[in-house]
């Protein structure tokens, strides 16, 4: 099941750019019983991929995370109430449906995990709005909202789950009004947070003399970056793996794009350069230079190839509980096949 608190990287072809600003509200709610010392039930709030808050089933209460977040709750208390009742209702409906889904695909016992993932988008410079809404069972989809005709769809069979017009109108105005609506006001009170520009560490870094060439970027915010390799001027799309935009847990973000460089020289290696792209900043360039790349191999300053000792250890990601939960949905992914099915799953 795709769960991304991502908006990735912008990759054009032949150019780079950051366009118009796309804000996005999202809420991922998990449940997992007889998992031992985690929650049940967790509930956590995005904006713009930085949380907001988190409801779990042990404290039954939402935790804030902002000062800004415990200002807008005092200005509209009606929101963190609603909010509150709805995880509280999720919860113990999560739970039914996982009996359900135990006996639709005959099992009998072991962890299962049930996730519901919604999100609505805002673009501040056209007005337009989008979205999604999911659901899952053991790390696969079950179920995808059609935001064109506002009915979900049962994977992977394609069959529509048609709810009526009165669910359809509901669906419809949730998400491209009631949802973009808070998605605003949100914005009000974040906006110092989310519309600061802090510039990145860029980093080479390299494992191993075999390993390709890591160009690492961390501590930016926004998380809307490109970071691509240059060879002679011109941008390289072979021998280049690009990895994901990742949340630090101070709020801001990484991401490292690899460069094979099993076939080339080392005194070539002056002819690449790692660009890093982020709005509100000028460009950053770095050379690859064998004196810049930091490894973690040979002894402490220049060695014999001219790097400079350095430990890399991958980053540490901690958002809240969401890591956890992933690693739980993990742990049971897909474990066993499950039959086909075309009807209704459950109530909404």
């Amino acid at each position: 099941m795709e769960m991304k608190a991502l908006i990735g990287l912008l990759l054009l072809a032949g150019c780079h750019g950051v366009s118009s600003e796309i804000y996005s509200l999202k809420y991922f709610v998990t449940t997992s019983p007889g998992v031992s010392n985690i929650p049940e039930f967790v509930a956590v709030g995005m904006l713009n991929e930085l949380q907001i808050g988190c409801y779990d089933s042990n404290s039954q209460k939402i935790v804030l995370n902002h000062s800004w977040m415990d200002q807008f709750a005092r200005d509209y208390p009606d929101y963190l109430k609603d909010i509150t009742s709805h995880a509280q209702a999720y919860y113990q409906g999560m739970k039914a449906n996982i009996e359900s889904l135990k006996k639709r695909f005959n099992q009998t016992g072991g962890v299962h995990t049930y996730q519901f993932m919604n999100s609505c988008e805002w673009d501040d410079e056209d007005n337009a709005t989008d979205g999604y809404g999911r659901y899952g069972y053991d790390g696969e989809d079950l179920l995808v909202l059609d935001m064109k005709t506002w009915t979900w769809v049962a994977l992977p069979q394609q069959v529509k789950v048609d709810e009526g017009i009165a669910r359809r109108n509901y669906l419809k105005n949730y998400y491209t009004k009631e949802c973009v609506s808070w998605l605003k006001m949100l914005l009000a009170y974040g906006r110092s947070t989310l519309q600061r520009t802090e510039r990145p560490e860029v980093s080479l870094l390299q494992r191993s003399p075999s390993s390709p060439v890591v160009c690492h970027a961390t501590g930016f915010y926004p998380d809307r970056v490109v970071v691509f390799w240059r060879r002679d001027g011109e941008e390289l799309y072979e021998h280049v793996d690009h990895g994901e935009v990742l949340p630090n847990p101070d709020g801001t973000f990484q991401v490292s794009v690899d460069l094979d460089l099993a076939s080339v020289p080392r005194e070539d290696w002056r002819r690449y350069k790692c660009v890093v792209q982020l709005k509100g900043i000028e460009d950053i360039s770095i050379l690859l230079d064998p004196a810049l790349v930091r490894t973690n191999w040979g002894k402490t300053g220049p060695g014999r190839d001219g790097g400079v000792k350095s430990e890399i250890t991958t980053p540490i990601i901690i958002v809240c509980v969401v890591l956890l939960l992933a690693a739980v949905a993990a742990g049971v992914v897909v474990y066993k096949k499950r039959k086909r099915f075309s009807q209704q799953l459950w109530d909404h």
